[in-house]
């Protein structure tokens, strides 16, 4: 049975990142690139966010957004479809935290716990990025991580630079 219908309303949540080009077309293209192979459905999509950069400063700003989805996959079918769209997008890692055509990061998978180097679940730079905690708040406020919900955790940090798109 999926998370879906175990009644949690979606079985994975995909956090997606872009601060070249067409932003916010990006970020559009992966979410439909997400369900065109018929085996992913978005339930929900946060509103687009401008966010400062993390990690690496010297950059230009990001466009941040999630979505919820409801899937067969696996864990680790998510994320080789993940990195799949990225690559087929252009993205080419080159610097840790660095400029990206687009990121793609499964955040939660059902209830899985995992601490595996290719994928750590939940992902743990949730509870302090608040590029992250933002547009998850709009499509899982109640959501469960280490404790705490969403919305707990987006209260413990700065989010005065991470603003909705019209």
């Amino acid at each position: 049975m999926s998370g879906a219908e175990a009644g949690l309303g979606f079985d994975a949540i995909v956090a997606l990142g872009s601060n070249q080009g067409d932003k916010e077309a990006r970020i559009a293209e992966a979410i439909q690139h997400l369900e065109e192979a018929g085996d992913m459905r978005i339930i929900a999509r946060s509103r687009n966010y401008r966010t400062a950069p993390w990690g690496k400063l010297d950059q230009d700003w990001f466009v941040n957004a999630c979505v919820s989805v409801a899937t067969d996959l696996s864990a680790r079918e998510l994320l080789k479809r993940c990195q799949a769209i990225e690559s087929g997008m252009g993205r080419v890692r080159e610097e840790h935290w660095g400029p990206r055509v687009i990121d793609l990061d499964v955040l939660v998978y059902r209830d899985v716990v995992s601490d595996e180097a290719e994928l750590t679940l939940p992902h743990p730079g949730i509870m302090e990025r608040a590029f992250v905690l933002v547009p998850l708040a709009d499509v899982a406020p109640d959501l469960m991580i280490k404790g705490r919900t969403v919305l707990e955790w987006l209260s413990r940090v700065d989010h005065a630079d991470v603003l909705a798109l019209p």
